[in-house]
C-alpha cells in the first residue's frame, strides 16, 4: 500500500505560542493548590526551598526531553524512548502503565483538592471528612461521565482554563505583597527549618522536595504534541525552557506569599492552604470567589489526566499489551467506555483509601521514576543518527538528571512509605494484566498454529 492512502497525519496547527499556554497550563494546577501546605509540613518556613530544588530537577529533565522530542518530534512520549532505547516490551509496558497511573494518581489528589475547597466555600461542617470524601466521589463520577460524553479541547479553551489557573496564583502573589507593603506577615520565617525528632534538615528538604515536585510534572505531557506543532525542532527548546522557568517563578513567589502570611503549621492543616493565605492577607477578598477558582483550576487537571489515562489504556489494548476489553469504544459516543470505567473504579479506591499527600508524592514517584529512564535513554540513543539537525543536551544534564530524579524516587530522600504502597499496588495491577494478556495472546497463536499448521508464527 502506498503512502498516500495511509492515515492522514495530524494537522501542523500549533505555534510558539500557543505551545507555551500549554506547557505553562498543563504545569500549572493541582501540585501547588493542594499540596503547598504538605511541603511546609516537612520543612516549615523555608518552604520555597523545595519548590526550587523540584524546579532545578525538572529542568534538568527537559532537557533530555527536547533532545528526544526534537529528534525523534512523534507524538508517543517516553513509552517512545524507553522501547528505542531499549527494545524491551515488558520495560516499554510498565514506563507507560506508569504514566497511566501518575494520571489516576493526579486526578484522585485532584478530586480531594476540589472537594476541600468546595467544603470551604458552602461551608460544610457536619460530619466534614465523610462529606468531602462524598463530594471527592461525586466530582470523580462528573468527570468520568463528561470523558465518556467525549470533549473536543480547543485552544480557546485552553487558553480560558490557563488564564483561570494563573489567575489564582497571581492573586495569592499580589495578595502577599499587598500585605507585607503594609507591615503584615513575618518574612523571617523564609528562613526557619522544622524538622522531625530525629530528621535532619537535610533529609526534611529532600522529602519536601520530593513531594514539591508534583507541582512541577506536566511539562513532559508537551512532548504529545510533537506532530501537531508547526516546527518542532525550532519551537520546542524555547517554548518548553521558557515554560518551566515562568512556572518555577511563580510557584517559589507563591510560597514566599504563603508562608509570609501563615504560619506552616496552620498553612499544613487541611486541604486549602492557599485560601488561608488569601484569608490572611486580605481578609475582605470574596473566599468564595478564590474557592471556584480553584476548583475550576483542578477540575481542569483532574478531566485532562482522566482522559489521557483511559486513552492510553484504548491503545494499549489495541497493540494486544492489555486485555482488548479495555480497547473497546462505545458504538455512537465513540469513547473507551471500558477503559473509562476500568479507570474511575481505580480512581475510585484511590480517594478512598489515600489522603492527599500520598496521592501527591505516588504522582511524583512514578513520573520521577520514569524520568530516570527517560534520562537513561538520551545516552543510550546517542548512538542513534537521524537526517535532521536536533537539540542535544550536555551530557552532564541527562546524567545529573537521572542521578537526581533516582534519588528522589528512593527512600534515601526521606519519602513516606505510602508513596511506594500506592505506586506498588498500581504497578501490581498493571503486572497482572499484562500477564494475563500475555498468556491469552499465547493461547491464540498456538491455537492458530495449531489449526493451520502452514501459518507462520507471529
Amino acid at each position: 500500500m502506498s503512502a498516500t492512502t495511509d492515515e492522514p497525519s495530524l494537522k501542523r496547527v500549533i505555534g510558539p505560542g500557543l505551545l507555551l499556554l500549554f506547557v505553562v497550563g498543563d504545569i500549572l494546577g493541582t501540585g501547588v493548590y493542594a499540596l503547598t501546605g504538605k511541603v511546609a509540613t516537612e520543612v516549615g518556613g523555608a518552604v520555597w526551598l523545595p519548590f526550587l530544588l523540584a524546579f532545578v530537577v525538572a529542568l534538568l529533565t527537559a532537557f533530555s526531553y527536547l533532545e528526544l522530542v526534537t529528534k525523534y518530534p512523534q507524538a508517543a512520549g517516553a513509552a517512545l524512548y524507553t522501547h528505542k532505547a531499549f527494545g524491551l516490551h515488558f520495560v516499554t509496558f510498565m514506563v507507560a502503565f506508569a504514566v497511566v497511573c501518575s494520571g489516576l494518581t493526579s486526578a484522585s489528589s485532584a478530586a480531594k483538592a476540589f472537594a476541600g475547597n468546595f467544603g470551604s466555600a458552602v461551608h460544610l461542617s457536619l460530619g466534614r471528612g465523610f462529606a468531602l470524601t462524598a463530594v471527592a466521589l461525586a466530582f470523580m463520577a462528573l468527570v468520568a461521565l463528561v470523558n465518556f460524553r467525549g470533549v473536543g479541547e480547543s485552544v480557546k479553551a485552553n487558553v480560558v482554563l490557563t488564564g483561570i489557573e494563573l489567575t489564582g496564583l497571581l492573586i495569592v502573589i499580589g495578595v502577599g505583597v499587598w500585605a507585607l507593603s503594609g507591615g503584615e506577615g513575618d518574612l523571617s520565617r523564609l528562613g526557619d527549618f522544622a524538622t522531625p525528632p530525629g530528621e535532619s534538615v537535610a533529609l526534611s528538604v529532600t522529602a519536601g522536595t520530593a513531594l514539591a515536585f508534583f507541582a512541577m510534572v506536566g511539562f513532559e505531557d508537551s512532548v504529545n504534541m510533537a506532530e501537531e506543532t508547526r516546527d518542532p525542532v525550532r519551537d520546542f527548546p524555547r517554548v518548553m525552557l521558557t515554560g518551566i522557568s515562568l512556572t518555577g517563578l511563580i510557584y517559589v513567589l507563591v510560597a514566599i506569599s504563603a508562608v509570609a502570611l501563615v504560619p506552616p503549621a496552620a498553612l499544613g492543616e487541611g486541604e486549602t492552604p492557599l485560601l488561608k493565605v488569601v484569608q490572611a492577607g486580605a481578609p475582605g477578598f470574596p473566599l468564595w470567589l478564590f474557592a471556584w477558582i480553584t476548583m475550576f483550576a483542578v477540575a481542569n487537571s483532574a478531566l485532562i489526566n482522566m482522559m489521557m489515562a483511559s486513552r492510553l489504556l484504548y491503545g494499549m489494548a489495541n497493540e494486544h499489551v492489555l486485555p482488548r476489553v479495555l480497547g473497546r469504544v462505545h458504538r455512537t459516543r465513540r469513547t473507551p467506555w471500558v477503559g473509562i470505567v476500568f479507570t474511575t473504579l481505580i480512581a475510585f479506591g484511590l480517594i478512598w483509601f489515600a489522603d492527599l499527600a500520598a496521592l501527591g508524592g505516588t504522582t511524583a514517584l512514578l513520573l520521577l521514576c520514569v524520568f530516570t529512564v527517560v534520562n537513561v535513554a538520551v545516552l543510550v540513543l546517542r548512538r542513534d543518527r537521524v537526517g535532521h539537525r536536533h537539540f542535544r543536551a550536555p551530557t552532564a544534564i541527562p546524567v545529573l538528571g537521572a542521578l537526581a530524579c533516582a534519588f528522589l524516587a528512593s527512600p534515601l530522600s526521606g519519602r513516606a512509605a505510602a508513596d511506594y504502597r500506592v505506586a506498588g499496588i498500581l504497578l501490581l495491577i498493571g503486572v497482572v494484566l499484562w500477564a494475563i494478556t500475555y498468556a491469552v495472546n499465547r493461547y491464540d497463536r498456538h491455537e492458530r498454529a495449531r489449526l493451520d499448521p502452514t501459518r507462520l508464527p507471529d
